[in-house]
């Protein structure tokens, strides 16, 4: 049972790679498979694609609290958890871009991204000097606002898979909504990014 943890870990980045791959194949970027794809097919792959990603998601949670619960922490869980989280919030972003054009998710999506990649770099170089950057309360909070919204921008995207109501009435106010869960998401994170660098900042510094 201790070794759970770790495995829901490792399935998070299976089916992060599995959701990108179906998406790429879905949107015709993979020519040696998305053309001899139907339409139907197609939208297999997306709605597929969806609930790898709901179920990687929902991982992310019970990875962590497992781990807490059954006393199963280990430093291989430190590390390949929040590599969990960032490949599974850039594949979905990727995913995304590869479904067509997207300008109102590409800003704060960009703004996610780098945001984790300099984190991710900052954390390194400070403990490489011994300094280690705890995780926030906001900051785990943010994880679970990028996975929403990214999650409600995917479903979406995938509109016309699951064969929800066409009707712009409808699928105004929700890509609205998810539009603005990404946004929301994309302060966050900028947040949460900026007090880190401040508490490198002072704890290098001293």
């Amino acid at each position: 049972m201790k070794h759970l943890p770790n495995m829901l870990t490792a399935m998070r980045l299976v089916l992060t790679l599995f959701m990108f791959l179906a998406i790429a194949a879905a949107a015709g970027a993979m020519p040696w498979v998305s053309e001899h794809l139907t339409v139907e097919m197609q939208f297999g792959l997306q709605r597929w694609a969806f609930w790898a990603f709901a179920i990687a998601a929902v991982t992310d949670f019970f990875d962590g609290w497992l781990a807490r619960r059954l006393n199963a922490t280990t430093i291989w869980g430190a590390i390949l958890d929040p590599i969990g989280d960032k490949v599974l919030v850039a594949g979905v972003i990727l995913g995304l871009m590869t479904l067509g054009p997207q300008p109102q998710v590409v800003l704060p999506a960009a703004l996610i991204l780098f945001r984790e990649f300099t984190v991710s770099a900052l954390r390194e170089v400070a403990a490489g000097k011994g300094v280690t950057l705890p995780v926030t309360m906001l900051a785990k909070w943010k994880t679970t606002l990028q996975l929403v919204a990214l999650g409600a921008e995917l479903l979406v995207a995938s509109w016309g898979a699951f064969n929800l109501n066409p009707d712009p009435a409808v699928v105004g106010p929700v890509t609205l909504a998810a539009h603005g869960l990404l946004w929301v998401a994309a302060i966050v994170t900028i947040i949460t990014g900026a007090q880190y660098w401040e508490a490198a900042r002072k704890s290098l510094s001293s």
